[in-house]
């Protein structure tokens, strides 16, 4: 006879911008006993993209696991914003410093205010030029539509995407994304997305504005990427020259519907080079559901 086990998730909207929009993340707290299935299941139930599930850690303050509705990710950007914006709020982080283990290695966690920080690595760089032709067509642009001087790249502190700069708002508003191409250059180069930004005027404070296209993840767009910010500062450090150590980013602005939010980068840099980096932002709760599991 099957018995109905219940689990709570929180729902926090990450990467808020002035405490609206944002990214939505589910998070789980006291996941030691769940089973990869338990949380593929839950992660599906919950239908965002992504769902962090907290248990305990031998070798960090906690073990988070990120699941989408399809799959297991070793990282994941919002989710680990909106967990550690969670803790900080429940008073179980015991200062301003944490830590966080994955499947891919542990990452240090810094709480700055309302906001919460997580450590990328260093970039690295991948020039996919081969395939400009063909990742244009994907979006519906022309050479034409690119900021000049800006070559396309693969740009990996974490997770590999691929980065798209445009010569203005117009244009990154006006995107056509054909998602199937998309997903097979994904494929090609082991992306998570595309992350198409314009330094063009983008808002007061702000100095970048972005859209992400994932479906290789089941992802048509998303609001707010943490792991994508950190690429994307890298690159606006490294490859465009703009000599400052802190980015912030807009995400979200022309999804639709819209939900706009704010990612902050601040880069380690010595003798010019990054060394590694800390993106953030604030996570705000949202709602709470309960989830029935199914056990045989």
């Amino acid at each position: 006879m099957s018995e109905l086990k219940k689990v709570t998730v929180q729902i926090l909207n990450a990467f808020t911008e002035n405490d609206k929009g944002g990214n939505p993340a589910g998070v789980v707290l006291d996941a030691d006993t769940l089973s990869h299935e338990d949380k593929l299941e839950i992660a599906q139930k919950v239908g965002l993209s992504e769902t962090a599930f907290i248990s305990e850690s031998e070798t960090a303050d906690y073990k988070l696991d990120f699941y989408t509705p399809t799959k297991q990710i070793a990282h994941c950007g919002h989710a680990t914003i909106a967990a550690f914006s969670y803790l900080k709020q429940l008073g179980l982080l015991k200062g301003n410093s944490s830590s966080k283990e994955t499947k891919d290695g542990n990452r240090k966690i810094e709480i700055q205010g309302d906001l919460a920080f997580m450590e990328q690595l260093a970039p690295s760089y991948v020039n996919p030029s081969e395939k400009e032709e063909e990742i244009l067509k994907s979006l519906g642009l022309t050479k034409e539509d690119l900021l000049p001087n800006a070559p396309i790249q693969v740009v990996n502190t974490g997770n590999s995407f691929l980065l798209i700069p445009v010569k203005d708002v117009k244009t990154l508003e006006d995107i056509t994304p054909h998602f199937d191409a998309i997903e097979n250059i994904s494929e090609a180069y082991d992306l998570i997305g595309y992350y198409v930004f314009t330094t063009d005027a983008a808002a007061h404070e702000i100095d970048v504005t972005t859209r992400m296209f994932a479906p290789r993840y089941g992802i048509l767009e998303e609001a707010a990427t943490g792991m994508a910010a950190g690429p994307l500062a890298s690159y606006l450090f490294d490859v465009l020259q703009l000599k400052q150590t802190n980015f912030k980013i807009q995400q979200g602005k022309y999804m639709s519907p819209p939900s706009s939010s704010t990612l902050e980068v601040q880069l380690h840099v010595e003798n010019e080079h990054i060394t590694g980096l800390m993106a953030g932002g604030k996570g705000v709760v949202a709602n709470q559901i309960e989830v029935s599991l199914t056990k045989q």
